[in-house]
């Protein structure tokens, strides 16, 4: 009977625990939220308060016209073009380079092996200045090339947490494969994709989250308004040298959190099984 009870003060304060704590890390969302419908002189002047004392359905609508003539339905397109283009081009690179690693056997593997996790270590604020000189001469800034372009080439993390799972497949299967006639990107299409789906999954997601939030990129390439991405055109709308609405850019700042929720929903189950397990047991 002491036992059951301790089981369920245990229960009890664990689930308390993880309640309070969700709360705490979604406070600063749901305070967003609620900012986003105050009055814009309300925002910080009763920033404690999560209920506005009049719902302002109107900032969405302020928000959404923009700046400079240009409105956010130009900037989410952007944000939509760079993201699933880089996205595309980063799941399909990552895929094939993880299964040559763990499937095929060629000169220099284990030395190239080497040099992609060595990669890994390095901070991405050291490479800045060498791809934007290299960018330049290419002529490629102010447009979108240097942001989609080297998604083509794998990510390293993405290429080693597929290579993870495919190692988990059982080689039997492409043995059977390899007798019936498929060749090695036949069976990379028809065995190891389907099998790797929590994998590339995990890939997908990570991926869209930090190309849709990344803010360094567009700043470094990005110069007309009329191309910027959602997360520059979120820092322009504030402008220190005048009065800012704060309300409409919360309201602005709330929409760019759809697209990632919704792509978390579609692949939550994929995505729990991808980080959870490194592969299949043969």
């Amino acid at each position: 009977m002491k036992v059951k009870t301790s089981r369920k003060i245990t229960t009890v304060s664990f689930h308390t625990f993880i309640i309070l704590l969700g709360i705490v890390m979604l406070y600063p969302i749901i305070w967003m939220v609620a900012s986003s419908l105050k009055p814009a002189d309300e925002v910080f002047r009763n920033a404690a308060s999560l209920i506005p004392s009049k719902l302002m359905w109107q900032n969405y609508v302020e928000g959404w016209k923009g700046f400079g003539n240009v409105s956010f339905a130009t900037f989410f397109k952007n944000s939509f073009v760079v993201t699933i283009l880089a996205v595309i081009g980063q799941v399909i690179s990552s895929a094939v380079v993880a299964y040559g690693f763990a499937r095929i056997r060629f000169p220099g593997r284990k030395i190239l092996f080497a040099a992609m996790i060595i990669t890994m270590l390095l901070p991405a604020q050291i490479l800045l200045i060498p791809q934007y000189i290299m960018f330049v001469g290419f002529d490629w800034i102010d447009t979108y090339l240097p942001l989609i372009i080297p998604h083509y080439f794998g990510t390293p993390f993405f290429i080693f947490l597929i290579m993870q799972f495919i190692q988990g497949i059982p080689r039997e299967l492409d043995e059977s494969a390899n007798i019936d006639g498929c060749g090695k990107f036949r069976t990379f299409i028809q065995i190891i994709i389907p099998m790797t789906l929590p994998a590339i999954a995990t890939t997908t997601v990570f991926s869209f989250y930090w190309k849709w939030d990344d803010f360094m990129g567009p700043l470094l390439y990005l110069h007309s308004p009329m191309k910027y991405t959602v997360s520059i055109a979120l820092k322009s709308f504030s402008d220190p040298s005048s009065v800012t609405n704060w309300s409409a850019m919360f309201a602005m700042s709330t929409l760019s959190l759809i697209p990632s929720f919704v792509i978390f929903l579609c692949f939550q189950r994929y995505l729990v099984e991808g980080i959870s397990t490194t592969g299949l047991k043969s």
